[in-house]
């Protein structure tokens, strides 16, 4: 029963830790799906992160954080189509340039506006996403198996985390079952005959592009707001790369970047765990190993272990319509 427990906790800090993932690998699938590639996935997380924890800390609403890191998110994403849709630039150097400018300004304002080494203050719970237990988990808490999974598995989670388990069947919907969800994904694929049925071509793109903003807002504030208590400088430590990672894997569909979350989700779930625990033959392993370990699958994935992974056939070429 102790390694069913255990399981279960593991399991139940897996969704905790997956959440900014999904989030941010479903915001990249609207834009790469339209065909503009998106690095900037990390910056754009930054960014809300910083804007919800300050905005969180000087009103005292998570609510009013939330809104302030979508909106950051959105304006980042805009920027991004601006220079990548308007004016035809490369969408890689755009996407590194969105990274560095964030990692720099976010520190650097949080030093100006509250004197704490880049940091924000530390939110009270009234500004924050707190758990959610859901009705009946406390009178089930004691029910072998079916009455843990229960209490400590489904409930107790933020909100934040229900929304991003949601969005999965609700972005599959979109994408595969209504008319945005084929014309992105035509545009993606054939922009001239999409543009050649009187469809917007930068117009489609900049609606996936606004999309993607409002979800790595979600992301970002979640980071703040609710996993943690306050911004600290580079606190997304890489996870818009690796939901790009699992975007990838998932060869750009909403149920399989659910998986491949959960799976970096899960690594660095154990890592806490394993951390100054000697296994049998091998001892104890490193802690710098365990921390490197959801980089390293994704270097084993990435290298050819999944299969060939086709990206839509337009994405990362600006789209010059024919006069």
């Amino acid at each position: 029963m102790e390694t069913f427990t255990l399981f279960i906790l593991i399991l139940d800090a897996t969704l905790r830790v997956s959440t900014p993932l999904i989030l941010a690998a479903l915001a990249g699938l609207f834009s790469e799906r339209s065909g503009v590639v998106d690095i900037g996935l990390e910056g754009k997380m930054l960014g809300a992160a910083f804007a919800a924890a300050a905005t969180a800390a000087v009103t005292g609403s998570a609510w009013f954080g939330l809104l302030a890191g979508i909106g950051t998110s959105f304006g980042l994403s805009m920027i991004h189509g601006f220079a990548t849709i308007t004016h035809r630039g490369d969408q890689v150097v755009s996407g590194v340039a969105l990274n560095i400018l964030v990692a720099g300004l976010a520190p650097t304002l949080g030093i100006a506006w509250f004197s704490r080494g880049g940091q924000t203050p530390t939110l009270p719970n009234e500004a924050r996403f707190t758990g959610i237990t859901l009705p009946g988990a406390e009178a089930v808490a004691d029910v072998p198996i079916l009455g843990l999974i229960y209490s400590e598995l489904i409930s107790g989670h933020n909100i934040l985390v229900y929304v991003a388990i949601l969005a999965v069947p609700a972005v599959a919907w979109v994408v595969y079952r209504t008319r945005f969800g084929l014309r992105l994904r035509a545009v993606g694929e054939s922009p001239e005959a999409v543009d050649t049925a009187g469809i917007s071509v930068a117009g489609m793109r900049y609606r996936a592009l606004m999309v993607t903003g409002v979800l790595c807002g979600i992301a970002g504030a979640y980071l703040s707001t609710a996993h943690s208590a306050s911004f600290v400088r580079d606190m997304t430590a890489g996870k818009g790369y690796l939901a790009l990672a699992a975007l990838i894997f998932a060869k750009w569909r909403p149920v399989p970047v659910l998986f491949a979350c959960l799976l970096f989700g899960f690594l660095e779930a154990i890592e806490a765990r394993l951390q100054g625990v000697a296994l049998p033959v091998i001892g104890e392993i490193p802690v710098q190993f365990i921390q490197a370990l959801p980089y390293i699958l994704t270097v084993i994935l990435l290298a050819g272990f999944i299969g060939k992974a086709i990206p839509p056939k337009a994405i990362g070429r600006p789209y010059v319509k024919e006069r």
